[in-house]
């Protein structure tokens, strides 16, 4: 099986090749007919693949972007509104630890009874959370009772600490290790071969799924992926951070990373080399954290350096996977002007949704506002959705000469 892609070179062969050969034509083809516009002007909507994507959202986004009165008329209220009382459906979660080649330790939560319940070429989704972020968040939840609506296999990838993930070496994660997410991929893959495989990242998730795609380019093995709330430019989100309000964001944050290195800060006594412990141990924003601990990792020189060279909004022009990303025009913290829009216009796999509204991981607008799902969700599941329903006619896996797809 391999991944439908939109991209100047044929995919490379692999354990997951497709078998059969197919040409698929649009009614209308957008080099000789000019589209219509398929989604209502409130939303911004861009990208070298939207006359691909697009009009699979176009019933959705043809409707108005909608903020809850009251909680979405400011970016602070809707962030910390979403945080704290977005309902947390009960999911019943099955977890597999899996020991890295470096000898860490990932948590995978699987929704319990799906090996039961579900085909094994059920379509998967990779569910990755933002900072500190894991399968207790309420955004994630409602992605997983989303897609398991649709019969599609869902699994939480939780990062070195997050969600309870077990610490085994001194090195927790950054936003451009790629290592475990490439093993969590493998390892999915490798225990349902005859899946198409998906990912989603929010946040910090999110600009570390980036990151991957640019880096396995035409070898990476997912079908399709989406990016919510991504910084993008990690040095410009910085300087936001430390700005007004989000200076509250900035603590909140630290004190998590404090929360999960104490659990494990027996791992880093005596570490000895350019480590700053007592920083991480009692870092204030998370600047202090990374300068302390995660830049030196990861062999950083300084935190600019780190944040400049773990930004995705480098990858975006070596993305061979189609990539739909949704960002709040109004987040506070991952800034609109941050958002790589000339190369997402110029990469024909990608498309870009902002909305006028939303926060940081809030979008209280749509059916489920105020508590219920954010209005990404649909959206989220009709791209996946379509691209699935591409990867597969009559029984079969599609393998395309790229120059050939019109969708």
């Amino acid at each position: 099986m391999a991944r439908l892609a939109f991209a100047s070179s044929p995919p490379l062969a692999s354990a997951r090749t497709l078998r059969r050969h197919f040409s698929i034509f649009a009614a209308v083809n957008p080099k000789t007919s000019e589209m219509p516009r398929l989604h209502h002007a409130s939303l911004e909507v861009i990208g070298g693949g939207t006359d691909r994507f697009l009009p699979p959202l176009k019933d959705t986004l043809s409707k108005p972007y909608d903020a809850f009165p009251l909680i979405g008329f400011n970016r602070h209220v809707e962030t910390i509104y979403a945080a704290f009382y977005r309902s947390v459906p009960f999911v019943r979660l099955r977890r597999e630890c899996l020991r890295t080649k470096d000898n860490g330790s990932v948590a995978l939560d699987w929704v319990a009874g799906d090996d039961s319940s579900l085909p094994s070429e059920s379509p998967i989704l990779i569910l990755l959370p933002g900072l500190t972020g894991g399968s207790q968040d309420s955004y994630v939840r409602h992605m997983l009772l989303r897609a398991r609506s649709k019969k599609w296999r869902c699994v939480v990838f939780n990062s070195r600490g997050c969600g309870d993930s077990p610490v085994t070496t001194p090195q927790f994660y950054s936003a451009s290790f790629l290592g475990d997410i490439s093993e969590v991929i493998a390892h999915v893959g490798a225990r349902f071969p005859r899946a198409n495989l998906y990912a989603a990242g929010w946040s910090l998730g999110g600009n570390i799924l980036v990151n991957y795609l640019g880096q396995e380019s035409h070898n990476c093995t997912l079908s399709a992926a989406v990016s919510l709330c991504n910084p993008f430019d990690l040095v410009i989100a910085d300087e936001d951070f430390h700005k007004g309000f989000n200076n509250v964001y900035d603590k909140a944050l630290s004190r998590s990373l404090r929360r999960i290195f104490s659990k494990h800060s027996l791992l880093f006594e005596d570490i000895g080399g350019g480590f700053n412990i007592p920083m991480a141990a009692n870092a204030d924003t998370v600047r202090d954290f990374d300068e302390g601990l995660t830049r030196v990792s990861f062999c950083f020189k300084t935190v600019d350096e780190y944040y400049s060279k773990s930004s995705s909004s480098k990858a975006i022009k070596h993305v061979r996977t189609p990539l739909l990303c949704i960002q709040a025009a109004n987040d506070p913290i991952a800034p609109d002007r941050g958002i790589p829009r000339e190369d997402i216009k110029a990469n024909p796999n990608c498309m870009l949704i902002v909305t006028p509204r939303g926060g940081h991981l809030g979008w209280v607008a749509g059916e489920g506002a105020p508590n219920g799902a954010p209005w990404t969700d649909p959206v989220v599941m009709e791209f996946l959705q379509h691209v699935e329903s591409c990867e597969t006619i009559n029984g079969d896996r599609l393998l395309e000469d790229v120059h050939q797809i019109q969708v």
